[in-house]
């Protein structure tokens, strides 16, 4: 695509480089910044800005926040003591906004894949076994993607896990094999979470 202002192609190519933007949204998008106020523009960049600059993440569950512990590990209304195992930042999100989980969460920052380079050691599992170790943690359900990857994980951090006698959960099998959380919609998600399994019956049966 051909542009008479240079400013307008490189606008356009940093755009294109977010996730699922194309070159004519891009151009969209700058467009719509090109008719906006200067100062609404400058509010844009600057909020962009301050946000990758100042964001910091939570020293217990590694979750984004604006301060050393994020909002729901400072929560005392919730229950410390079951801690819900999930992949990414999104995946926290998707849970909260079924509005029916009221424990803490554990993000590990990825799933086992030799593939693509990512061994145990590249994710949060010490510092989750930290949080068991202190004897607060009764409970550690695994909300990790139903993928040949995600079951590798969850697989190896239960063995991790085994030693402390936590009791160990999966979520229902609502999520289809293969399927990503963040994806599922709202009920769905909600359902495999509230009759999450003991995370035993579910290597029997696969055994089987």
């Amino acid at each position: 695509m051909k542009y008479s202002s240079k400013l307008i192609a490189d606008a356009v190519a940093e755009f294109t480089k977010l996730p699922g933007i194309g070159e004519k949204t891009a151009l969209r998008l700058v467009l719509h910044l090109l008719k906006q106020d200067t100062e609404k523009v400058k509010f844009f960049g600057d909020a962009v800005t301050k946000m990758r600059s100042e964001i910091k993440f939570c020293r217990t569950c590694h979750n984004v926040s604006d301060h050393e512990q994020c909002e729901i590990c400072s929560n005392v209304h919730r229950d410390h003591s079951t801690v819900c195992l999930v992949e990414s930042i999104r995946d926290v999100i998707a849970i909260e906004n079924t509005n029916i989980f009221r424990g803490v969460y554990h993000i590990l920052g990825g799933v086992i894949s030799p593939i693509d380079g990512i061994g145990p050691d590249k994710l949060n599992i010490e510092s989750l076994l930290n949080r068991v170790k202190s004897g607060e943690v009764k409970e550690v359900i695994m909300a990790i993607s139903p993928t040949i990857e995600g079951d590798t994980t969850i697989f190896y951090v239960s063995k991790k896990l085994k030693e402390y006698g936590v009791n160990i959960t999966t979520i229902a099998r609502g999520i289809s094999f293969g399927g990503e959380l963040e994806y599922a919609d709202e009920m769905t998600l909600a359902r495999s979470i509230a009759t999450r399994l003991p995370y035993e019956n579910v290597l029997v049966k696969g055994a089987n």
